[in-house]
Formats: structure tokens, sequence, C-alpha cells
């Protein structure tokens, strides 16, 4: 502990030492060290921020591992000198947006300075806007890469850096790992070049938005539908967000006229002050725009995250009560919807992640469409389909974390399209006398009604990265030999790229990029994955059961039991 001390205020005094760092960055650090609990210094010092699944996040503050005006910059000069060696004597162009998180549009204005300076063709949006617009400018725009400045559905104190290769992907190998070497490679703040020039700054105007609406209205099935059920009672929150500048304007482009906002929480901000996390995969988040859908008798409830690239819905029950769906549940309604009105399906393809739920699996290889699993992430979807285009039709695709994507127009999830989606399925469903729920229990009639459930496992700073470490090791080195009474039968590790057959000892190379994850599958069809988040403090655990349901009266005998077989596999995880 003590050389880590020293080697932390080490690294803070180059900070004081450095001539780029202003006074109040210099304050701020100088009060750190004072602190006789040396906790804050350490887990602001300790390390430098990475990518992950979703770029460069981290707590703001002063310090190497906190989102700042040096760690952006130095972060933006390693993309720039990547850029630059990528395309050596091209005209460069990037696109930058942000959403409405503290210091976010400050943020952008210090990557568009750095990518300015640097030369380069800078586009960005004249104010906030939800990310998945940033992959369609940029494609629409053909820039070579992009960034994002959001943390998406992360507490307040959180910013973040997503960044953006050609075709409007997120980053992956070896791009990442590139750009990290060109960022490791600044050794001091002096070789970032901060004073923007401005000629090379420009707004990205109208026309990608409207060009953005048309390509929706392509993908949206069953306009008729949609013209005769108009009138469905619709409520939607940003939750403080960005999605309030594009969600009821798409929902209104195809056609949708009765559709009440949250007002207590269209105004961005970047406290989030209605909510205790903005994150539309808790309860608690959605718990205004539950009471807005119950006071106007809402056909469905809708709320995105702060960047809008995800979506959380509730469903009305007959008795006028709301279910909240997670995201595989909506995913696999989507892909219901969607395969079961599939005009042609050779050569067709949807995605999604190997956490998401296998109904998916089963529903697309029941109806002849396959499916491709993907590591978590959906820079990885859109790195499939960039190897597949032109080969294969893309249909959709999507993740358990409330993520979802429809057409090809955009590569990363977008919150934006998938609620005009989600409303069109609504309008359908009524145009057939029932609601999504009811969609939902005749899905898992004819197809195994499938149940999962996430467990998050918080561990903070230096000593919880430590900690969550230790518990992956220990599942590795002394893996369960069964969970809840069943056997463990198959064991996937995509860290060595193995799986194996623990009743045959037969093992397999994994065709996946290497990826912290294990994933347990049992003798009684559960699943069990476990894998440290990439983008917060957390390790999780994925829980997947499932069983035959023989009619719609059996649902709650079989949903009761298949909750029971989650609550075991919970109690047995809290226990390791």
């Amino acid at each position: 502990m003590s050389q880590l001390l020293d080697d932390v205020k080490s690294k803070a005094q180059t900070w004081l030492d450095s001539p780029a760092i202003d006074q109040e960055t210099k304050a701020e650090v100088k009060a750190l060290l004072a602190k006789p609990d040396s906790k804050e210094l350490i887990d602001n010092f300790y390390k430098d921020l990475e990518f992950g699944t979703g770029g460069l996040r981290g707590v703001m503050g002063a310090g190497s591992n906190c989102m700042n005006k040096y760690t952006v910059g130095v972060a933006t000069q390693g993309l720039a000198n990547y850029l630059n060696k990528t395309f050596p004597g091209k005209a460069t162009k990037v696109a930058i947006a942000y959403d409405s998180r503290n210091n976010s549009e400050f943020f952008a204005d210090v990557v568009a300075g750095v990518f300015s300076a640097n030369g380069m063709q800078v586009y960005m949006f004249e104010n906030l806007r939800p990310t998945p617009l940033l992959s369609f400018a940029m494609r629409y725009l053909q820039c070579d890469s992009g960034v994002v400045i959001t943390a998406s559905h992360n507490p307040k104190e959180y910013n973040g850096y997503k960044a953006y290769w050609t075709g409007g992907a997120q980053v992956v190998p070896p791009h990442d790992v590139n750009i990290i070497k060109e960022v490791n490679a600044i050794t001091s703040f002096e070789q970032v070049k901060f004073k923007p020039v401005l000629a090379n700054i420009h707004t990205i105007g109208e026309e990608v938005e409207k060009a953005y609406f048309e390509e929706v209205r392509k993908i949206i099935p069953n306009h008729d539908i949609i013209a005769k059920h108009k009138d469905i009672p619709l409520v939607y929150s940003s939750l403080h967000g960005a999605g309030i500048t594009m969600v009821p304007a798409t929902l209104q482009e195809i056609g949708f006229t009765n559709l009440h906002v949250v007002a207590e929480q269209d105004e961005p901000d970047g406290d989030f002050p209605t909510v205790k996390s903005p994150n539309p995969e808790e309860q608690s988040a959605m718990e205004m725009v539950i009471q807005k859908g119950k006071a106007v008798g809402a056909t469905m409830v809708m709320a995105t995250d702060p960047d809008t690239d995800r979506v959380g819905i509730g469903v009305r029950k007959a008795d006028g009560e709301f279910i909240l769906l997670n995201g595989n549940q909506a995913f696999s309604l989507m892909m219901y919807f969607i395969l079961k009105n599939l005009k042609e399906t050779r050569n067709t393809y949807i995605a999604k992640t190997i956490v998401t739920s296998e109904l998916v699996d089963a529903m697309a290889a029941k109806l002849g469409v396959e499916c491709y699993n993907t590591l978590t992430g959906f820079k990885y979807i859109a790195e499939l389909m960039g190897k597949l285009e032109g080969k294969k039709t893309f249909v959709a695709a999507g993740e358990e974390s409330y993520g979802y994507m429809a057409g090809d127009f955009v590569r990363d999830k977008d919150a934006v399209s998938a609620c005009a989606f989600f409303a069109a399925m609504a309008a359908s469903a009524t145009d057939q006398g029932k609601s999504l729920y009811d969609w939902l229990i005749d899905m898992y009639v004819e197809f195994g009604f499938y149940k999962e459930a996430l467990l998050n496992v918080t561990k903070k700073g230096q000593q919880g990265e430590q900690e969550i470490k230790a518990m992956m090791e220990k599942f590795r080195s002394n893996p369960p030999v069964e969970i809840t009474g069943s056997r463990v039968v198959r064991l996937l590790d995509y860290k060595i790229l193995k799986e194996k057959d623990l009743l045959t000892g037969k093992e397999t190379t994994l065709d996946f990029p290497q990826s912290d994850v294990l994933q347990f599958y049992l003798e009684n069809g559960t699943k069990v994955s476990v894998r440290p988040s990439g983008t917060e403090p957390k390790i999780k655990f994925y829980m997947a059961v499932n069983a035959p349901l023989a009619s719609t009266a059996d649902f709650p005998a079989v949903n009761k039991a298949l909750d029971e077989r989650i609550a075991a596999i919970e109690a047995y995880l809290k226990t390791i």
C-alpha cells in the first residue's frame, strides 16, 4: 500500500509541475494530497482511464483516472495521432456529439479544439443530440472517426468518451488497442494541441436529422395500421437527457398523434433531479412515466437514458397496471414482431450478444433466420455487420441491457428508432384487439418461456477492482460442479477461448475475440454468465432459465416456478 501511495503522489506531482494544467485543477490536486484519508487520491490517480466496452468513462474530477479536460485532451490527441498515421495525406473528417451530462458540452468543445488543431475537419452538432445520431451523421457525412461525450446511464458523477471509427461503429480491436498505444505515447500535456482552429470546426445542419427521419420511416412496417390507430395514448420521458430533442419528433413523423411527454423530466439536466439514477433498467427511474401512463390511460410508456441509446418500455395489462419489460423481453418481443412479418428470410440475419436471451435464438431457428451471437457491447454487433455487408441482409439486433437496432443506417444501439418501432408494435397489437403484454404470453406459448435476471455486485475504486479480479480468478481455478442441484455440463471461457463439455471432456475453440467472460450451462437448461462490467465498477451475473408453456392459463404457475429457480441461483451466487 505504501508503494502504491508513493506512486500516486508522484503522479499527482507531475500534474502540479505541468505548465499546461490550469490553476483551478492544480488546487484540486493539492486538496487531494492534503487529505488525511488517501483513498480519493488513490482512486483518482492509481491508473489511467482505459477504453472498455463503451470507451472512456469515469468520475469527473482531477486526476489521471478521472474525466477532465486533460484526460479528454490526451485521449483525443492520441486518437488524432492514430488517425493521421492511418490516413496519411487525407483530409480527415470527424464528427462530435454530446448529451445532457454536466460538462458534456465543455468536453465536446475540448475534443473539437484538439481535432481542429491537428488539421482535421470537425463536424459538431450545435446542441445536445442522441448518440445514435452521431453514428448516422458519420455515415451521412462520410467521416473517418467520431466522438460522443456521454456516460450513458451511469450516475451523475460520471461522464465519458465514446470513440467511433469509419462506418459509424464504435472502435474495436485492433483500433482501440492502437489508439491506447498512441495515448500512452503522450508523455506530457504540452504535447496536446488544445488551441482550436475555428476555421476547421463546422456545424452539422438540419439535413442530417431529416435524412435520419426518412430512414426511420422506411423501416417501420404497417403504416396503414399506424394511421388507423394513430391516436393510441403513448407516454414518453427523456429522463432529463438528449432524447427530448428527437424522440417526440420521430413518433410524430411516423404518424402518432397522442403522445404525452413527462414535463417534469423533459428539461436536459446533468443532475437528473427527479431520479435516483437516469437508468431505464431501474424501476425507480420509470416511476414518473408509469404515473403519467396511468393518468392518461396509455397503451405503452417509454423512457430513454441520457444519451438516448437505451430505452425502457412499460406495457399495460388488462387490469390497467403496467409491467416493465426487461431488455430480454423487449428485444424478444421486437424479434417476434419482426420475424413474424418478415417477407424474405433467405440470406437474412439478426444479431445479439452472448448474454442476451436464447429465446431469440430459438425463434430465429424456428422461423428460418440466422442468428449471430457476439461479445457484450454493440460495437461487436456493428463489427459483424461490417463483415457481412454485401453478403447477407441485416434485419435487426439487440442486447439485454435495453439496446436495440432495426435497420442498418445506424451502427449503434438506437433508442430513437426503437421508440418508433415499439410504438408501431403497440399499434399492431391494438389492431388485433390485444396488448403487447398479450403478445408476450403468446410468444412464450409458441417458442418457450425464457426468463432472465441480472445480479450486479458493485466494487468501487482500486480495492474493488482487485476484488473483482479475485472473484473471476476463483471461478476459473475452482469452477462450480453444480448450481442449485443441477450439474454444470458445459463451461465456456472467453478469456482462453475454450468451450469444455464436462460430460465428455471434449474441448473446442471459441471463435470470438478474447474477453473476461465465463458461462456455465446446467443440465436443466439453465445458463449462468459472469463478467466484469467494461464501463462500471461492477461484476455482473446473468441468470437464464426456461421451461415450456403449454397455454396462457399455465403462465402464473410456470412464471412462479422460474422465479423460484432464479431466486435459488441468486442466493447461491451471493454466497461466493
